[in-house]
């Protein structure tokens, strides 16, 4: 089967790091797979055998959807270039890849990778919602709680979970250092919640000088505003900003625990990988997205949404209680079988093949 990635651009996030390992299962299964982007950036190693075809060209006008769109219609006249099914991905893209699927016959899903209800609602968005996407083939959501809202703008609406990019982890029991790690990019502040996580750990960090705050992620309009935010609190000598680390596995594997401070989420990735390298995680109870990777107090353990307090609290508990990590940890990894990268394959590649069975 010839499928086609369509994404902005390949840069480090969550939506992307999902294109590269759903494109590497499908071409390991012998499917002809294309990877089309409209910005620079390439961030992920991919199978050998996937075409990466980047319209990052100057146009008119410089937007990845209007770009896409225009190009993806010229791209698509010649018939040798349409592939079978059209996967697209962060949600504006539709405006892309619709209308040209649409005229030349070609299958399409389109991707929804956060939750409606934290979405802001631009005239945009709202027509999307309400009129194009009545026209792709199916729509893929990644939680049950959008499911309701989207099966009124499309009859064929599918829960996809996003698939564990890292492999289990080795040893469990392997020494651990004492880190508090978060991971995102920074200069999402607002949404990742970093701008709470430094009120939340500074006392934490006061009294257990031998723990640290560890922030995975690129963005220095972010690192500025943290950085400033640790020194007024006087914890800067405890926090670390490694900017983008292509190692954040065998770092998740060597620390104690991950946090995840966000307003909002779909399905964080990170809080699966963090699972699978057997950390004691704890996080808001988003109104999506936790809660389908964390059983509370079992293997990880779940806070009030956005309540402060408790976060800390709880955090506060989890650095003095080695017991409680260790009972967490022991629950992880077992956890995880719905998000294994085979599991998560086999269900897009049964909605790619349902397109063309005979009903």
């Amino acid at each position: 089967m010839k499928i086609d990635f369509v994404i902005g651009r390949m840069k480090s996030g969550g939506a992307e790091r999902v294109v590269s390992l759903l494109a590497n299962h499908l071409a390991e299964n012998d499917n002809q797979v294309r990877i089309i982007t409209f910005r620079e950036g390439d961030d992920y190693t991919l199978h050998p055998s996937i075409e990466r075809i980047r319209f990052h060209n100057k146009f008119i006008i410089n937007s990845s959807i209007i770009k896409g769109f225009f190009l993806l219609l010229k791209f698509y006249f010649t018939k040798k270039n349409r592939p079978d099914v059209i996967s697209s991905h962060i949600d504006l893209m539709g405006y892309s890849t619709i209308i040209p699927s649409k005229l030349y016959g070609i299958k399409l899903v389109v991707s929804e990778h956060f939750n409606h209800f934290n979405q802001k609602v631009t005239i945009p968005k709202w027509f999307l919602w309400n009129f194009m996407y009545r026209l792709p083939d199916a729509i893929t959501i990644l939680t049950k709680f959008d499911l309701s809202f989207f099966k009124n703008k499309n009859k064929n609406v599918v829960v996809m979970p996003n698939p564990c990019s890292f492999s289990l982890v080795g040893n469990i029991n392997s020494p651990r250092e004492k880190v508090i790690l978060a991971v995102g990019n920074l200069n999402r502040y607002h949404h990742k919640g970093f701008d709470n996580l430094m009120n939340i750990v500074s006392e934490i960090l006061k009294q257990n000088a031998d723990w640290k705050l560890k922030i995975v992620g690129e963005g220095d309009v972010g690192k500025n505003l943290l950085i400033k935010e640790a020194r007024r609190l006087g914890i800067e000598k405890q926090i670390i900003l490694t900017g983008f680390r292509a190692d954040v596995k065998d770092i998740m594997a060597s620390s104690e625990i991950f946090i995840l401070s966000s307003r909002h989420e779909g399905l964080p990735m990170v809080l699966i990988e963090a699972v699978s390298q057997g950390m004691a995680c704890i996080s808001y109870d988003c109104i999506s997205g936790p809660s389908d990777i964390i059983e509370n107090n079992v293997n990880g353990i779940l806070v009030s949404d956005q309540n402060i307090e408790e976060m800390t609290a709880k955090l506060n508990e989890l650095v003095i209680d080695k017991n409680l990590r260790e009972s967490l940890r022991l629950q992880t990894i077992g956890s995880l079988d719905k998000f294994s990268m085979e599991n998560v394959g086999e269900k897009w590649t049964k909605l790619f093949h349902g397109f063309f069975v005979k009903k």
